[in-house]
């Protein structure tokens, strides 16, 4: 019997609040993974996180770290807009990145990543850990089966409060450094997820507004899409709602699934309901012996680490997550143009293939025609 590899070396770039998650995720899994290095800009915040999380070695520059680290997985969990530059640096240095989301500010972003990784051999991943729970997992493994029937209505809803003094953090609220509000921060982890069970969408007419909050980006964003297979959606993003709920509800032809929860499910946040004469399918819905486990990062890591052990493509991929990017893309391009947008219609120089606010958000045009 062969011995098992030792665990995978990983380190982390960044160490704010969302490096956390990671190290926790990462400290599950001893067996698997060590967390051998970690960098900051600073140095006093990334000994801090060091101590706790018994880390090694501490470094300023990403750089250094890859040049005098041996990791197999680097996670980047920095203020969005170094995503792109620090996957390439890591790709570079012939090493995967597991990127916290958004990849990218924008698609042009993401085909240059697209770029390095074929020139390369190394891959950028982002992590979209709501996927990887048992019960979505489920739920695709049903829909792919055609057991559900066809997919005919979706809903799909990012409800959160952040009130004015959450955007005093200076990258936050802002196009250049967030890439948007919560279509791009927040309510992608729901959407994504959509679009993993429900599959390509074809078009998206949208509505983006400022309502309350002191930003350069939207704090509330709604969307209707129709997908290749015929399915209708609606995706609400929002920062203004004080009863606080992430929820998603898919009507199949023969069952309802439904889910409500906050920042991550479990199967008590799940509803299956079959339609009259399709009784038989909730033994379906019942499932297995999956472990109840949160949809946070360590499931993500983990399934990553399982593709590795056993030579399968690890995700989410570089070509799943621009799908998701360009469904934000588009969100913003119809708003902002009034228009309906099509799957693919964003390219080459487009303004929304540039950077997600295209140049052409409302409410600036109304403030550069006062000044």
């Amino acid at each position: 019997m062969p011995s098992p590899r030792p665990p995978y070396r990983v380190a982390i770039i960044g160490t704010g609040g969302i490096a956390h998650a990671h190290a926790e995720a990462l400290a599950e899994l001893p067996a698997r993974a060590r967390l051998v290095a970690v960098a900051d800009v600073d140095f006093a915040r990334a000994t801090e996180f060091a101590n706790r999380f018994s880390v090694p070695h501490v470094f300023t520059d990403p750089k250094t770290l890859l040049a005098n680290e041996t990791v197999d997985l680097v996670h980047i969990c920095t203020p969005p807009q170094t995503h792109a530059p620090l996957a390439a640096l890591a790709m570079r240095a012939g090493v995967t990145a597991l990127v916290e989301k958004p990849t990218a500010l924008s698609l042009r972003e993401m085909d240059e990543l697209a770029a390095v990784q074929q020139q390369t051999g190394s891959q950028v991943l982002t992590v979209f850990q709501h996927r990887y729970g048992a019960a979505a997992v489920r739920l695709r493994r049903l829909a792919r089966s055609g057991a559900l029937g066809r997919p005919l209505v979706a809903t799909c809803e990012t409800l959160w409060y952040r009130p004015d003094d959450y955007f005093d953090v200076p990258w936050r609220g802002r196009w250049d450094v967030e890439g948007g509000g919560p279509t791009m921060g927040h309510g992608i982890h729901q959407f994504d997820l959509m679009l993993s069970v429900l599959g390509p969408w074809s078009q998206i007419t949208a509505l983006a507004e400022r309502q309350a909050r002191p930003t350069d980006t939207e704090d509330v964003s709604i969307a209707a899409v129709r997908f290749d297979n015929g399915a209708l959606a609606t995706v609400v993003n929002s920062l203004l709602s004080p009863r606080e709920t992430s929820r998603l509800r898919f009507d199949f032809e023969y069952a309802t699934v439904e889910l409500e929860h906050l920042y991550g499910y479990r199967e008590e946040h799940w509803r299956f309901t079959p339609a009259p004469g399709h009784e038989e399918l909730a033994a379906l819905w019942a499932g297995g012996d999956e472990p109840d486990v949160v949809s946070g990062h360590r499931l993500q890591i983990e399934a990553v680490f399982d593709a590795w052990d056993t030579g399968q493509e690890p995700g989410v991929s570089l070509r799943d997550a621009r799908r998701t990017l360009e469904f934000a893309a588009a969100t913003y391009a119809s708003a902002f143009r009034g228009v309906r947008v099509a799957a693919g219609e964003l390219t080459d120089d487009d303004p929304f293939t540039l950077s997600m606010d295209g140049g052409a958000v409302p409410w600036e045009r109304v403030k550069e025609a006062l000044a």
